[in-house]
């Protein structure tokens, strides 16, 4: 039997959207914005990092980063970022959101800034700097994951909380746009001040020594909007649900949500403390309790994560690669460094601008109508199609006719792929797990995506060499080539579309339902959770 809500967690289920509901979205959205800013702009310049560090002197291309570099300048933000989502997400259901909140928006803004300045007489001391400072901004971006998602969902009602949700995850889009137009801006004030003939003219004289300053104005430009952000997130409130369910203080949650909410809510003291007195929903995340009630929804939500960031980090962090194995982008030996940066960048933010912002858009507009259950499902079929549609006839995208065609499929899977899973999976461990738990497990959810992410970023880098050594990039063993590489990505995609239905819809149900926190005793959680499983067969059902 449930039992009856608490009066401050009703109000904030059945409020109407609010100025407060928007000001959450952006105050929280802007360090996703910065987040993916900061994880994808480095995708722009590594191409840049290579010629002006590891060029070789009469050599008939460029410098490249060598493997292990590569994979390190790419890859040791993503570690960083698993890190601070474990450890953030713990933090937060310890010492509450708020609190943690300010930490992880600091960490980002000194790192970013660390980060463009790294120093050193040598490449390898540059590199070396770089790395140290992404790993941290890694962490710092990492803890953004569980308190953004945990704050939304518990400040949003029942009605549209996953759009909410969605919305703050969907400005990683902008973000991603933002470090496309940027590096565009960059680059091209920089070729026009310091003109110079392209590499196979003048070799290494292509590599202005002031192209130094192209990749560290794009890096430390992702300070600025964290740092905007920061005063606006220490004058949040607490959510209501930590400091009346966690906490266990009425008196200061109603107060804090009368004030947002602006209308008068009374303080249940004895209905909290008669909550806190019952035992059945007070196991821990390593309980066989918690693992009878959720754990194969942590496993759905581990795992969709996981396969999804395999195909989207390594999508994402290697489309100059992949531009440049179709021709879209030309041979570098054909441009200087800092045209290429150019040429990346444009290409990279037509893709934003046509797929990833659209498909983010289209997922907050749809989700509270559509369900996340039928939004996840789709976008992991239609990715697993459109990277097969690309993968089968790959020598046909390869000639310059039917470069366009290539782009334009290339560009329905970042669509379906935000338009689906890439923001289910943000959206759905923010809303089933119990509140004292909700940001640990969704630290733990984050963190399964970016060990796919990992395995994305390092694994894609030479899974897609040439399968003849003598065809792959200066330092790198044969891989499997561009083709397979892409199979592998759509079967991949096809794991996470069956995964996906160990995960329950939450459309339309509050928080504590979802979670069993408002049941009797363990024998009603039983058949709460009996019923909240039935939902994963039943997911189109009216709200």
């Amino acid at each position: 039997m449930a039992r009856e809500q608490l009066e401050v967690l009703n109000a904030l289920d059945v409020a109407k959207t609010q100025w407060y509901h928007f000001t959450a979205i952006v105050i929280a959205g802007m360090g996703f914005f910065t987040d993916a800013y900061d994880l994808f702009c480095i995708s722009l310049v590594t191409k840049l990092l290579g010629r002006i560090y590891y060029t070789v002197d009469g050599s008939a291309k460029p410098g490249t980063l060598p493997p292990n570099v590569s994979a390190s300048v790419n890859g040791v933000a993503l570690c960083g970022t698993l890190a601070g989502q474990l450890f953030f997400g713990w933090l937060g259901d310890k010492m509450g959101r708020k609190r943690v909140y300010g930490m992880t928006l600091m960490v980002m803004v000194i790192c970013s800034v660390a980060s463009a300045l790294s120093f050193g007489r040598s490449a390898k001391a540059v590199m070396s700097t770089l790395c140290f400072f992404r790993f941290w901004l890694g962490f710092g971006i990492g803890g953004d994951y569980p308190l953004s998602a945990t704050i939304m969902s518990e400040y949003a009602n029942k009605k549209t909380r996953g759009a909410f949700i969605a919305a703050v995850f969907a400005m990683q889009g902008f973000g991603i746009l933002a470090g496309g137009m940027v590096a565009i801006i960059v680059s091209a004030a920089f070729k026009a001040k310091y003109p110079t003939p392209p590499y196979s003219v003048v070799g290494a004289a292509s590599t202005v020594p002031e192209a130094d300053y192209v990749w560290r104005l794009i890096l430390m430009f992702g300070s600025l909007p964290a740092a905007l952000t920061y005063y606006w997130r220490m004058k949040m409130p607490e959510t209501a649900r930590y400091t009346a369910l966690v906490a266990k203080n009425a008196k200061k949650a109603a107060a804090d949500m009368s004030n947002v909410l602006q209308v008068e809510i009374e303080a249940e003291q004895e209905k909290i403390e008669k909550l806190a007195q019952d035992e059945s929903n007070s196991f821990g995340l390593f309980s066989k309790e918690f693992m009878r009630r959720h754990g194969l929804h942590l496993l759905g939500t581990t795992s969709t994560w996981f396969l999804l960031d395999i195909a989207f980090y390594s999508s994402n962090l290697f489309q100059k690669d992949i531009f440049s194995a179709v021709g879209w982008i030309p041979p570098a030996q054909t441009m200087n460094a800092i045209e290429e940066v150019y040429k990346i960048a444009r290409a990279q933010t037509l893709i934003a601008l046509c797929s990833t912002v659209p498909g983010y858009w289209f997922t907050v507009a749809l989700i509270d109508h559509f369900g996340r259950f039928t939004i996840q499902l789709m976008g992991f079929f239609f990715m697993t199609v459109f990277m097969f549609a690309l993968a089968i006839p790959y020598h046909h995208w390869t000639l310059s006719e039917n470069r366009i065609g290539f782009v334009i499929m290339y560009a329905l899977t970042f669509f379906f792929s935000n338009f689906g899973p890439n923001s289910t999976t943000f959206v759905v461990p923010a809303e089933i797990f119990p509140a004292r738990l909700r940001s640990t497990c969704h630290g733990i959810s984050a963190a399964a995506g970016k060990a796919g992410a990992i395995v994305g970023a390092f694994g894609f880098l030479y899974a897609a060499q040439s399968q003849d050594k003598a065809k792959a990039d200066h330092g790198y063993p044969a891989g499997i080539g561009m083709r397979n590489s892409l199979i592998l990505l759509g079967c991949i995609n096809f794991l996470g579309l069956l995964c996906t239905f160990l995960v329950p819809e939450s459309k339309g149900k509050s928080l504590e339902e979802m979670s069993g926190e408002n049941v009797e005793d363990n024998g009603t959680a039983a058949a709460g959770d009996a019923e909240m499983g039935s939902s994963s067969y039943s997911r189109t059902a009216p709200v």
